[in-house]
């Protein structure tokens, strides 16, 4: 019952995710992503502990798909799980459990991956990886808003929609952005606006971090 899209800035090298649940609080469960290293979701019939497999292996130097099929070769009850990953480099990878949720569908390209299961319709995460494929100049941050905006209009889950997400990591060793709406009857068009409110303000609180004797 959730749709997610992780991806990659060509310019930045930033990379973050996205997500959208009838479940609460999904993405506190689901999404995870860290500087130089790359962004994760872990969902259906989620196993949370999956996330910081992913992002080890990878910061082991393992590419996506590499770090991918480490994890679900040796994760129990894997066939349950559905996981995307992408990498500093650019390289994505997705997987889809053969005992997923529902209608359960992935796909992925060069520094994208997006996943949904308990699908209305099975052409979500095209939709959500069209969108973000189709604002390259645009920041990451509206490109992952743009995309989980397209896999809501092309039909989300079968439920209606209640919690929302997004995480972005930069230069610095913490999340830049993580923002969530937690239960909501519109979490997709909270988290849009949460974004517009945030996003001019994530630097300076980078800066009171690195700088603050510069911090008024």
């Amino acid at each position: 019952m959730t749709f997610s899209l992780a991806g990659r800035c060509e310019r930045t090298g930033a990379v973050g995710a996205v997500i959208a649940s009838a479940s609460m609080a999904v993405a506190a469960r689901c999404v995870a992503a860290r500087a130089g290293v790359g962004a994760v979701c872990s969902q259906s019939t989620t196993d949370p502990r999956l996330r910081e497999a992913l992002l080890s292996a990878m910061a082991d130097g393992a590419a996506a798909g590499d770090a991918l099929a480490a994890v679900v070769g040796r994760a129990p009850d894997v066939a349950y799980r559905q996981l995307v990953a992408v990498d500093a480099r650019g390289g994505s990878a997705a997987y889809s459990g053969e005992l997923a949720l529902g209608d359960a569908t992935d796909v992925s390209a060069a520094g994208v991956a997006a996943a949904g299961n308990l699908l209305a319709d099975p052409g979500v995460p095209a939709a959500m990886l069209a969108a973000f494929i189709g604002r390259a100049d645009d920041s990451l941050g509206d490109r992952l808003i743009a995309a989980l905006q397209a896999g809501l209009a092309a039909g989300g889950e079968v439920s209606p929609v209640r919690s929302a997400g997004l995480v972005i990591a930069e230069a610095v060793p913490w999340p830049v952005t993580d923002l969530r709406i937690d239960w909501h009857d519109d979490p997709v068009g909270q988290l849009a606006g949460l974004w517009q409110l945030w996003q001019p303000q994530a630097g300076a609180y980078v800066g009171r971090a690195l700088h603050p004797e510069r911090s008024s």
